[in-house]
């Protein structure tokens, strides 16, 4: 999937600019809002914005502005601090939802599947819990599924927990329908994991009922101070989150992934993401693979 982005749109001849905004900018922007928006997300989402991202700051909260009627990135910010009660929440929502990015594919980072393959078998066909902590718009946590169904087939007793910050997709996720040419599928998963459309759903695929019995999604902030997530899991997947948070936040949420974890409980995480300073909570079992200590 491509990331979630909305170009920023440039005024017509007929558009009017707002004052404090350049020619080429439809909303006044001030390198003050940026740093507040860079605050705002840190709060609540626990993202770090790298200083060189106010274009992309401004391309994907643009939308929200001209939703909302606001003229400013000041006025936008300003009146989201001040909305309190149910539609104050809708729009911090909104706010993350924008600010979040969704870049994933199926079966992406392979060697975790072939990975999870070994220690499903190992575990011999026992009753196992995975969170998938960044479900994104699904093609992870169905990848899960899929690996699972073919490790241990009928026998296999799995529920997967999918979860995900921005709900918009999530929500994508939980619908379970993508291109027919989605990469990462193969033919053969194609046919046994997917029903294709017809007629005005050609070129499009659908899970299979079946596998997404095995799935349940759920909104999840990872800054959340209550981890009410059930039953401790066996298995997390949480692959290129830690990238965008600071040292501290790391540390925060690797604790309480230590603690929602089962004793030797495995942690996969992403290729460019590297945990051995945390040796109290996990060692390293595999290519960015963590164990629980």
């Amino acid at each position: 999937m491509s990331e979630l982005v909305s170009p920023a749109r440039t005024p017509s001849a007929s558009t009017a600019v707002a004052p404090g905004a350049s020619a080429e900018q439809e909303f006044a922007f001030s390198a003050g809002d940026f740093e507040r928006v860079r605050e705002l997300i840190y709060q609540r989402a626990g993202i770090s914005l790298h200083a060189g991202k106010q274009a992309m700051v401004y391309s994907r909260l643009s939308r929200r502005l001209r939703e909302t009627s606001h003229r400013s990135f000041a006025a936008y910010l300003q009146w989201l601090q001040a909305n309190t009660g149910a539609s104050g929440e809708n729009e911090w929502q909104e706010f993350i939802n924008c600010l979040t990015t969704n870049l994933t594919s199926f079966f992406r980072e392979d060697h975790h599947f072939h990975a999870l393959v070994d220690d499903l078998k190992a575990r011999g066909g026992k009753a196992l819990r995975i969170w998938c902590s960044a479900a994104s718009t699904g093609e992870e946590p169905y990848s899960i599924a899929m690996t699972v169904a073919e490790a241990l087939g009928g026998q296999a007793q799995v529920k997967i927990v999918a979860s995900d910050i921005d709900t918009k997709v999530l929500a994508t996720a939980q619908r379970g329908v993508y291109d027919v040419d989605s990469r990462g599928l193969s033919p053969e998963r194609l046919h046994r994991h997917f029903l294709r459309g017809k007629g005005g759903n050609a070129g499009f695929i659908r899970v299979k009922p079946e596998l997404a019995r095995m799935i349940e999604f759920r909104p999840f902030n990872l800054m959340s101070r209550s981890w009410s997530l059930g039953d401790p899991f066996d298995i997390i997947f949480c692959r290129n989150v830690m990238i965008y948070f600071d040292n501290p936040t790391q540390r925060q949420v690797l604790q309480q992934m230590h603690g929602v974890l089962k004793p030797q409980g495995l942690l996969y995480v992403g290729h460019s993401e590297n945990f051995t300073d945390a040796r109290d909570l996990f060692h390293l079992r595999g290519k960015t693979i963590y164990q629980k200590v």
